[in-house]
């Protein structure tokens, strides 16, 4: 990781942490620095683990809306990590690089079509404090998604919010996943001052 975590990782043992380093492996080619600060409470890193699972079944949202949903999640809460781990995991699963990269600079791009943009609003939103998102927002991402994938949408904002959130208060950062796999660097959110 590029700085120090609040709470130093510790090493991963045992049978179970043989079972979780060969799944990281297997998943992004390497264990992450930040498996090492979750296994000093393994109950939480296997159950956010086992949700974050969960979550990737699910299946009433497009996928690639549901990746720029969590990323602009993501981005709106400042989680580095969430953004590298899924502009990453974007590029294994095929989705476009180019409009993944521009998740954090969305409203000043060009590249995300009306319902695209609609997702990524209602993401930001639902990641502010306190939430701030309209009855007009939601109504028309009703018409477009239904109401499964409606309801899909604020589960993923919240998982990511979840996520993003414990990252962020345990220091958890990058891990230049994505500079693995050459990627270009992503976009950079603009200053919260500049969109208003």
């Amino acid at each position: 990781m590029t700085e120090t975590t609040r709470i130093p990782a510790t090493e991963v043992t045992g049978v179970y942490g043989a079972l979780v380093k060969a799944a990281a492996r297997k998943m992004i080619g390497r264990v992450p620095d930040s498996v090492g600060v979750l296994w000093h409470h393994k109950a939480v890193m296997k159950d956010a683990m086992g949700i974050g699972q969960k979550v990737e079944h699910w299946h009433e949202l497009d996928p690639d809306l549901a990746t720029y949903a969590a990323m602009a999640a993501a981005a709106t809460i400042g989680c580095s990590f969430c953004l590298d781990f899924n502009y990453f995991a974007s590029h294994n699963r095929g989705i476009d690089a180019a409009k993944v990269r521009e998740v954090p600079r969305w409203r000043d791009s060009a590249v995300f079509t009306p319902l695209e943009r609609q997702v990524m609003e209602y993401a930001e939103a639902a990641s502010q404090t306190p939430p701030a998102v309209t009855d007009e927002l939601s109504a028309a991402l009703l018409e477009q998604l239904g109401e499964a994938g409606l309801i899909e949408l604020a589960a993923r904002v919240a998982f990511m919010n979840m996520s993003a959130r414990m990252n962020v208060a345990l220091g958890i950062r990058s891990e230049q996943f994505a500079d693995s796999c050459g990627l270009p660097p992503l976009a950079q959110r603009p200053a919260v001052a500049a969109r208003a």
